[in-house]
This record gives C-alpha cells, sequence and structure tokens, in this order.
C-alpha cells in the first residue's frame, strides 16, 4: 500500500524524482561498500560513512551550479558524489592509491575537486564553516550568483568556529547557505547534552533566516532547498537544519554502545531510500523500474570500486610533493643606499595599496585595517580607494583566516592581517591544519595563495600576551613560509612577492621598526622568499640575524670594528625556508658563528641553524657556536624586568668575544 500524500503532481517532477533516487541509491551503495571494504581491511585509516543521511546530501547539492562551491565534514562522502564527483577516483582514494581524488594524499576525510566546486570534507569539526565564508567573499566579489552550501553535524553548532563564521556572514550579508545535517549524536554525545539552545534560536540571534527539514526527504530537501538557494544568491545567508538519521557509529568499528536501542532503531526507521522509493510509487512509478534504478546504483558502484582496486601506491620518492607549490623566479635588483629614506610602515602600506591596485583577486581584510587604517596605521588611506577589498572585520581571529583560507580556494589571493601574533593562537587551526595542509592533501588542486600579515616585538612593556617572538613555532609547520624583514625595501619587496606567492605565507613584522627609517626602494622592487642578504661583510665571525635583531647586530658589529674584529652579519630575511648556503657560505670564510634572535633561545629558530651547522659546517668552524636570545620565561612588563630579558648589545658582543677569544 502506498501513501498517497507523497505522490508528485506533474511528469517533470516525477522525472525529477526518479533522478533523485537514483543519486541516493548511489551514496547508499557507495558508504556501504565502504563499510564493508574497510571492515575487511582494504581502506586504510579512518571512515565515517553517512548511511542514512543520503537524502540530505543529494537534496542538498541537487539545485546548485557547477561553479557553487561547497564545504563538507568528515562524514562527506556523500556530499562529494552528490555534487558531482565520480565514484571511481573517490575508492581510489580510499585504498590510498595514486589515481585516487587527490593522488593518496588525503583519504576519507580530506576529499576535494575545486574544479567541481568541492573544496574538501576536513577532519576538524566546523573547519569548513569560516572556509566557506572566504569562498562566499570570491562568490559576491565575482557577481556572477554563486553560493556556498557548508555542511556540518549538529556537534559543529558548540565550536566557536561556527559562531564567528555565521556572525561575519550575516554581517557581510554573504550568499552561504549553512546546513546543518543533524542526525542526533555528537560523536558519542547525543544532541540534547550538547546544546542548551536550539539552532533555529542561534540563528535567530545572528538574524540568519532558519529553515526545518526532514533529512529523510530527498523530495523536501530538494524543494526546500531550491527556494533556499534561489533567496541567498542575493539575500544572503540561511540555516537549513536536516534532521537524519546515523545508522552507523561515529567511526566505523564503533560499536555504539553510548547509544539508546531505541533511538538507534528509530533512527534506522527512517531510510531515505525507503521513503524515496514510496514516493515513486506514489507517484506510478512500477516498482521494477524503481528495483532497476537501485540495482544500477548497485552495480556502478562495484564496477568503481573493482577498477579502483587495480590501481597502484603512491611512489615513495614522491612523498614530499605538493608541500609546496613551485615559486615564480624572482629576481632582486640592486638598490641605491643613496635613496631617500621612507619609513618601515610606509613601505607595507606602499606594498599593499600596490597590489591592490595591481591585481583585483588581492582583497585585505582584518579588524580595524579598513576605515581605522590599522591599529598602528600602517593600511590608513588604503579603504577609500579600494572599499569593496579592505574589509573590517569583528575581532574573529578564526573567521579571518578562514576567509583567507576559503578565499585562496576559491581563487583569490587574501591578505588577512592578525593585529598582534600572539593572538594566532585563538586560530591556529586555519594556519595548522587548513592553510598549511590543504594545498597537499587535496594534491595540488586546491590554491592556497593567501598572506597573514601580523607584528611582534617587545621593549615597550605590553607583557607577556602582546610580546611574543613565535616565529619558530610557525616555522615547524610544513606548508607555511615565514618571513621577517628587517628593512623597508625588504618589507616591501618580500611583501609584494608575498601576495603573489602560491603558497601561504606568513608575514611578521617588528612594530618597534614601524617608524625606523632606511633606503627606499624602485616600485618594481622584489625580494625573493628563501634568500638571505649579507648585511654587512666580515672576516673574522659570522652573526645570523633577523627583523629588529639583525639591526640591532649590525650596531655591535660597527662598535666591535673598532676592538679589531671583523665581523659579518646576515640577515635571514625569510626563516623558513631559510637561506642555507648563504649561512654556510658566511661560516666557512670566518670560522665562527653566533645567531640572535629576539625570541627565546630554547627549541628556536638558532638551534635549527646551529644544527645545520654542525651537521653540514662542522669542519668549517673554529670555536663553539653561540647563541644570543631571550630568557626562557615569559616577557615580563616591568621595563627592567624586560631590559633583562631582551638580548642587549652587550649580549652580542659578549658572544662574539667569547667565540674570537678561542
Amino acid at each position: 500500500m502506498t501513501d498517497d500524500s507523497l505522490a508528485l503532481s506533474s511528469a517533470d517532477d516525477v522525472a525529477t524524482m526518479l533522478d533523485l533516487f537514483r543519486r541516493v541509491c548511489e551514496v547508499r551503495a557507495f558508504e556501504s561498500l565502504v563499510s564493508t571494504l574497510y571492515r575487511d581491511g582494504d581502506i586504510p585509516g579512518f571512515v565515517h560513512v553517512s548511511l542514512g543521511q543520503e537524502a540530505s546530501a543529494v537534496g542538498a547539492c541537487s539545485p546548485l551550479r557547477l561553479t557553487d562551491m561547497i564545504t563538507s565534514n568528515h562524514r562527506g562522502h556523500g556530499h562529494c558524489l552528490a555534487k558531482g564527483m565520480a565514484p571511481q577516483p573517490m575508492f581510489a582514494e580510499l585504498f590510498g592509491h595514486a589515481d585516487g581524488t587527490v593522488a593518496g594524499r588525503g583519504g576519507s576525510m580530506h576529499i576535494a575537486d575545486p574544479g567541481l566546486g568541492i573544496l574538501g570534507a576536513n577532519g576538524i569539526v566546523a573547519a569548513g564553516v569560516p572556509i566557506a565564508v572566504g569562498a562566499s567573499v570570491a562568490a559576491r566579489l565575482r557577481g556572477a550568483g554563486d553560493v556556498v552550501v557548508s555542511f556540518f553535524g549538529d556537534g559543529a553548532v558548540a565550536q566557536g568556529l561556527f559562531h564567528e563564521a555565521i556572525n561575519l556572514a550575516a554581517l557581510w550579508k554573504l550568499p552561504v547557505v549553512f546546513f546543518c545535517e543533524n542526525n542526533g549524536y555528537a560523536e558519542f554525545t547525543p544532541a540534547e547534552n550538547g546544546h542548551p539552545a536550539t539552532l533555529e534560536q542561534r540563528a535567530a540571534g545572528y538574524g540568519v533566516p532558519y529553515v526545518r527539514v526532514d533529512g529523510t526527504d530527498v523530495w523536501q530537501v530538494h524543494t526546500t532547498m531550491q527556494r533556499t538557494v534561489e533567496r541567498v544568491r542575493t539575500d544572503g545567508p540561511v540555516v537549513v537544519e536536516a534532521m537524519t538519521a546515523r545508522w552507523h557509529g561515529h567511526y566505523e568499528g564503533d560499536q555504539q554502545k553510548y547509544r539508546d536501542p531505541l533511538h538507534l532503531e528509530h533512527g534506522r526507521s527512517m531510510d531515505p531510500v525507503a521513503v524515496g522509493r514510496q514516493r515513486l510509487l506514489a507517484s506510478g512509478v512500477d516498482s521494477a523500474e524503481i528495483d532497476a534504478v537501485q540495482a544500477a546504483a548497485d552495480g556502478l558502484m562495484s564496477d568503481a570500486a573493482a577498477t579502483a582496486a587495480t590501481g597502484v601506491q603512491p611512489a615513495v620518492t614522491d612523498a614530499g610533493e605538493y608541500v609546496i607549490a613551485p615559486r615564480p623566479r624572482v629576481v632582486e635588483g640592486d638598490l641605491d643606499p643613496a635613496a631617500p629614506p621612507i619609513k618601515y610602515m610606509a613601505a607595507i602600506r606602499d606594498a599593499i595599496e600596490s597590489e591592490l591596485a595591481d591585481d583585483p583577486a588581492v582583497i585585505f581584510t582584518g579588524i580595524d585595517v579598513g576605515a581605522g587604517g590599522g591599529v598602528f596605521a600602517v593600511s590608513r588611506g588604503i579603504h577609500e580607494r579600494f572599499a569593496d577589498r579592505v574589509l573590517d572585520t569583528p575581532i574573529s581571529e578564526s573567521a579571518i583566516l578562514g576567509v583567507a583560507v576559503g578565499g585562496a580556494m576559491a581563487g583569490l589571493k587574501p591578505l588577512a592581517e592578525i593585529m598582534y601574533i600572539d593572538f594566532i593562537g585563538v586560530a591556529f587551526d586555519q594556519l595548522l591544519n587548513q592553510a598549511a595542509k590543504l594545498h597537499f592533501m587535496t594534491a595540488g588542486r586546491a590554491s592556497m595563495q593567501l598572506t597573514v600579515r601580523t607584528q611582534f616585538g617587545a621593549g615597550r612593556s605590553a607583557g607577556s600576551q602582546h610580546s611574543q617572538s613565535l616565529e619558530a613555532l610557525l616555522a615547524h609547520i610544513p606548508g607555511l613560509t615565514v618571513v621577517m624583514p628587517a628593512t623597508a625595501a625588504d618589507a616591501y619587496g618580500l611583501l609584494r612577492t608575498a601576495i603573489q606567492d602560491p603558497n601561504p605565507v606568513v608575514f611578521i613584522e617588528n612594530r618597534l621598526l614601524y617608524g625606523r627609517k632606511s633606503p627606499s626602494y624602485p616600485p618594481e622592487h622584489r625580494v625573493p622568499i628563501g634568500k638571505a642578504r649579507v648585511a654587512r661583510e666580515g672576516t673574522d665571525v659570522t652573526i645570523v640575524s633577523y627583523s629588529r635583531m639583525m639591526l640591532e647586530s649590525l650596531v655591535v658589529a660597527e662598535a666591535l670594528a673598532d676592538e679589531g674584529i671583523s665581523v659579518e652579519v646576515i640577515d635571514l630575511r625569510t626563516i623558513q625556508p631559510w637561506d642555507r648556503d648563504t649561512v654556510l657560505a658566511s661560516v666557512e670564510k670566518t670560522s665562527r658563528l653566533v645567531v640572535v634572535h629576539e625570541a627565546v633561545t630554547d627549541f628556536g629558530v638558532g638551534a635549527e641553524i646551529v644544527a645545520t651547522v654542525a651537521r653540514d659546517g662542522f669542519w668549517f668552524l673554529d670555536a663553539p657556536v653561540e647563541r644570543v636570545g631571550a630568557a626562557f620565561t615569559p616577557a615580563p612588563y616591568a621595563p627592567d624586568l624586560e631590559a633583562e630579558w631582551l638580548p642587549s648589545h652587550d649580549d652580542i658582543a659578549a658572544a662574539v668575544r667569547r667565540t674570537v677569544s678561542i
């Protein structure tokens, strides 16, 4: 017996429903086979299947255009299939094969194809939500009416990432559908134990329209999303909550002993395939035709898996591929030392303004960077020229970096400002797990051309939370580039290079240099990433330093010349990748090495330099290597304590004298 209330009224609707049902069956067949293959040991790693949630994925993606985009989560196979990804390379990716969707670099939780508008599944809960907001900024700037659908589970609503992202999307009226698949559980925790307010109430708090839909009925999801997507294309964000069920555990192998058996039984009774079948039967489609659709889906997935199983593992010699995108060749011209001086901060402003003028894909975003001109006035006056691409944000560092990551994936070249390097901690995931890894995990398919400007600098009694030097932390993350210029010309040339570099670059300025003047540069001046500069020639000892401490080392070097000590000073300029050749060549010439930085000495950049010289230049050395840095404590507030804590001219000179005395 069929339920006549499910019947569709037109032949076109029936044809659409039959196609939706086919796609639901394909997701079901894919996920069922994945579960079996994982159980049998054919798939490594972790797997999270979406059995019971097929209709929400298919219905949500059904009204999307090729140029529309989605972000997904760890349970993302259905989203990828529904947006148009072919099953065979998906199976190959799950097997870890070279012909997988992302060449075996991502696996189940990181499948992506930006060419199809699939910006990637994501293993970090809620991480895709701010990325979707960034992609929607790109969509709005392109002006073609594209939308972004961000898929997430009910558990993600408890993450700060979600709240920062939806707040920003509402503020900027961005074309995003926040699509929550509420399957009743956040990993092992029932939804009612994780949320004191409903998603509808939360959406209202941000002034965002809310729609609830039966996530087991693909027709309901489809028609709801048709209306929603058309609204979002012009009117801004909407929250959609699809009530669905998770048939399997959080991950394959999870025995769900924490779950109420009645809840699981009820969830299995909400079968998207059965609901779709009932609709088709009520609409007059013959059961044999429906059976044929299901059988075809099973056959398609079986064939795809069998073909994928014949693939090969990636070559181990290619293990490091895709960590860094190939950099364009940059040639550094000679500078005129007699050129009129310019302030460091003016050079940075000049670089930002020039990039915005020369490249319409560049955007600049951050707290107070627009109308306020930045807390240090570095960007003052730029917003007036580029109001549509210089975007003030709330105090939402995760959203700021999410906008950069998502914008880069969607074709922009974002420049994001984090006011103090100390604040990176509150948004670290977007650097650590997103910007640094997405190019690698997508086998180079995802563009990560973004730059993060930030500043540091002790010496003004700013205290422990506004005075840190964290470059070693960032340089330790494969995929990130870290630069720290000391002069106006290098700040201009490196920032322009960084914005046009195809990799995520963290550009760290020392705020104590903002007012310092040094020789200016021609507009075409560029500085290559990874190339150090011999700031002062010498023969007796090499000092390697960067940022403000390099300038202080130059002062010490001049003073030591009066004692007959000839000091060569190397300005690293780039921390990662650092210029080993220039450093080793200098040490070979001088036979002595002192490394100076403002950061604490322990586990710092100096330790990496010393380790490399000890290995590759050991026989050049005539004396032990010296390191000069801050003491291993947080930055003190009291001026006398801070002065004692920071490296001083006397500290640097003493280290040089010790090494040349041997």
